[in-house]
């Protein structure tokens, strides 16, 4: 687990995607800009990860069940004292997030690059409980991302509390080409610009 930032007016679970672990550097980067302004920013693994730190050989991920079980102990043990608590994620970790969302401790959620549909497979979209959640969440997906191009989510009929950023050309990494001129690091710094103004909104 890797505490950031002073926990003054906000605080924020971070977890990660199905195949990076809390120190990459995707995750690195999010969180140290995140961490400001007396927000508290906590990056934690699931268990699979936490295995694989120990002995190195890469695993899939935990079950389903596994995974938001771990995310409501986090939720539990840092719902103490009153701060309004977000849950965000990457990827897997921020598709966990949105399913707790509801939680009655948990105040929002923050998304970045869902994962709408596995790669190639938009048939099976991953958004039932998208249909129905009444918390805020807040998704910043790349419009080219494979698993959640601009096109095909724009045609889902998801609550009125799921606001869609969309980052021009960006991939699931939100990176976006070099002949657009912008830079990933941008569209990060964008994300973060506008999780840090929600967040205020809700303080």
């Amino acid at each position: 687990m890797i505490i950031e930032g002073r926990a003054e007016k906000a605080r924020i679970l971070l977890a990660h995607g199905a195949g990076a672990p809390m120190d990459s550097l995707f995750m690195t980067q999010l969180a140290a800009a995140l961490a400001t302004d007396g927000v508290e920013v906590i990056r934690f693994e699931f268990p699979y990860m936490q295995k694989r730190r120990i002995d190195g050989k890469k695993r899939p991920p935990d079950r389903q069940g596994v995974l938001l079980e771990y995310f409501t102990r986090l939720i539990e043990q840092f719902s103490h004292d009153g701060l309004p608590l977000w849950l965000a994620g990457k990827s897997m970790g921020g598709r966990m997030a949105t399913m707790l969302a509801d939680h009655p401790a948990v105040t929002g959620c923050f998304v970045y690059g869902y994962p709408f549909y596995p790669p190639g497979k938009q048939d099976r979209p991953r958004i039932e409980h998208l249909f129905s959640v009444s918390k805020p969440i807040h998704i910043f997906q790349g419009c080219r991302d494979n698993l959640g191009r601009k096109e095909v989510v724009d045609e889902y009929r998801l609550s009125g509390s799921v606001a869609l950023h969309w980052l021009v050309d960006g991939d699931h990494d939100l990176k976006p080409r070099k002949i657009t001129g912008i830079t990933q690091d941008e569209h990060i710094a964008d994300a973060v610009e506008s999780t840090l103004k929600i967040i205020n909104r809700h303080h």
